[in-house]
């Protein structure tokens, strides 16, 4: 696998986290750790995944196969459902009674979410042959830094939108989880 196709599979899938980073900015509080939280972690599973993929080589890749993209789509409508009702409360509540996607099972959720595709890919290398080391730092190196964009991003366009903001991040994630979910059943 040469550079060019690393950076295109990073690439490819980092967009998920990038969307998912864009819809969660909307409820993190304000500074720079809860940015640096989303994207170091949805690097971090993003470049865990196909290793973990890889590992698992031919024996697991059945069963791996017909729950990722349930799981996906579960996590994303749970947190994005979440969002959605939250946005419909109070307009003037502070942040303070919200979750904060940057931290605790929230976090471990989108992270789990935005990379299972990545687990497959790590199945796919396997069978390939390829060495893994390589693509999942890439993969991981990409995904942060697209998922940092995504939180820097999503902040500006929420205080120009407010609660606005919140109901379309919200909205967004459980689009991806239904892309998710529609593009592996159809498959």
């Amino acid at each position: 696998m040469d550079w060019v196709e690393m950076i295109l599979l990073g690439v490819a899938l980092a967009m998920d986290a990038l969307a998912v980073s864009l819809g969660a900015s909307t409820l993190l509080p304000p500074g720079r750790r809860p940015a640096f939280r989303i994207a170091f972690h949805f690097g971090l599973f993003q470049a865990l995944m196909p290793v973990l993929g890889w590992l698992a080589g031919l024996t697991l890749a059945d069963l791996i196969r017909s729950v990722d993209h349930w799981a996906a789509f579960l996590l994303l409508l749970w947190i994005g459902g979440r969002m959605l009702r939250q946005a419909g409360t109070e307009e003037e509540e502070t942040s303070a009674g919200r979750p904060d996607p940057s931290r605790g099972w929230t976090l471990l959720a989108l992270s789990v979410a935005v990379s299972l595709d990545a687990l497959a890919v790590g199945l796919s290398l396997a069978f390939l042959r390829v060495s893994i080391w390589q693509p999942v730092l890439v993969i991981g190196l990409i995904t942060g830094a697209l998922s940092w964009l995504g939180v820097r991003l999503g902040r500006r366009l929420g205080h120009r939108w407010g609660p606005r903001m919140e109901r379309i991040g919200g909205a967004i994630l459980i689009l991806i989880g239904l892309r998710i979910l529609v593009s592996h059943l159809l498959a």
